[in-house]
């Protein structure tokens, strides 16, 4: 099951746990000026006043990059790289989630004005980090906070692209719960969803590993049995945290496996009908972990063995394998998310597209332990149809 090499890039420290803020004043302490990376959803809820008020303390000089939409092209993400450019920043902190983050990883290799974003989607090698990164996360999800990853839509081709470099590995995490508290519920159940398929996808692709393993093993259990309490509980902070560790723990996997064929086959429905990639991962969760049962049904009734820690009444790998899917499925929709591509303005006539821009992705589908057809891939978007 295991590859036979395997390696692992992890931020040089992550801080945790009550007050964890607090932290941020001295990860600054040698920069001359900040760029505060954050959208625009942060700045209308008041929640960057947080962190801007400890780099206050900390006496440091600061810019607020903040013009992102969701889910941005790379062109609008270069235009944030453009601004970080111009405003004489040596030290980047971004607050907000998977988009925030993402710039202003993709920022930190683009100090330079020898190539820019559109360069990487051709060759990712290209990057050199020159600027050192703190990552603040709102949401418990996308684990970009612990990934060598940046995801940006590239229009002309209706697909959303993942680029991979390990210098976008942040320098420092600060996972503060009090980041998360008012998190919407749809907006929290979307991302959390996220971090959980990022949790099980690395436990059974093709590249998992006993590094991968120990991160993604953790990371199921911890949301499997807290992610519904931190949605439904506004003041569920204990569960909150847990869901921060957990989205952490889901993207160290990612950075030493990688995801498979839900995120494969999710990335056209970002990149061409904008539907939010947390949202689009749930839909197809259960869908193609039922298409894969078969060939990671061990996988699955390991998975089993490590949430479930009450009373165990399942006993075959079958019944466990079973139980594991289902459960993922019960969460979904105990959390109000949609299921259903019609919701988003997506037909039957738009299979063919969906299809040949899913069959793209192949650096996730490669990962995957079973292999997906044009066919197969067909199949599972009519299950969500």
């Amino acid at each position: 099951m295991f590859v036979e090499k395997y390696g692992m890039h992890m931020p040089r420290a992550v801080y945790s746990g009550t007050d964890a803020l607090e932290n941020l004043k001295t990860v600054v302490k040698d920069a001359k000026k900040v760029a505060v990376f954050t959208d625009r959803g942060i700045l209308s809820t008041g929640l960057l006043e947080l962190p801007l008020a400890k780099l206050r303390e900390a006496g440091k000089e600061t810019v607020v990059i903040s013009d992102l939409p969701p889910e941005p092209t790379y062109e609008q993400a270069q235009k944030l790289v453009d601004e970080f450019r111009a405003s004489g920043a040596d030290f980047i902190v971004a607050v907000g989630g998977g988009s925030a983050m993402d710039t202003a990883k993709l920022t930190s290799l683009l100090a330079t004005e020898k190539y820019t974003i559109k360069d990487l989607l051709d060759n990712p090698g290209l990057g050199e980090k020159t600027v050192p990164t703190c990552l603040i996360p709102t949401t418990a999800g996308t684990g970009s906070e612990a990934t060598q990853n940046a995801i940006v839509a590239v229009p002309e081709r209706e697909l959303k692209v993942g680029i991979v470099n390990s210098g976008m590995i942040p320098d420092y995490v600060i996972l503060d719960a009090e980041m998360i508290r008012h998190l919407p519920r749809k907006i929290a159940a979307a991302t959390g969803i996220d971090a959980m398929a990022h949790a099980i996808e690395c436990f059974t692709g093709n590249k998992a590993n006993p590094f991968s393993d120990l991160f993604a093993l953790e990371a199921f259990d911890l949301i499997i049995n807290n992610i519904e309490k931190a949605c439904d509980d506004p003041d569920a902070m204990e569960a909150k945290n847990k869901m921060q560790i957990a989205a952490f723990y889901g993207g160290a996997a990612i950075a030493c496996s990688g995801t498979t064929a839900v995120h494969a086959l999710s990335y056209p429905l970002g990149g061409k009908y904008h539907i939010a990639h947390g949202v689009s991962n749930a839909m197809l969760l259960v869908p193609v972990m039922r298409f894969n049962e078969p060939a990671i049904r061990d996988r699955l009734a390991a998975a089993y063995d490590r949430v479930v820690h009450g009373e165990k009444t399942c006993t075959t790998q079958e019944e466990k394998s079973a139980w594991v899917v289902n459960r993922m499925g019960e969460i979904v929709r105990h959390l109000d998310i949609p299921t259903s591509l019609t919701e988003f303005n997506v037909s039957p006539s738009d299979l063919d597209s969906l299809v040949e821009a899913g069959m793209q992705v192949t650096r996730l589908l490669v990962n995957n332990m079973r292999e997906v057809t044009p066919a197969d891939a067909r199949r599972i978007y009519q299950q969500i149809l």
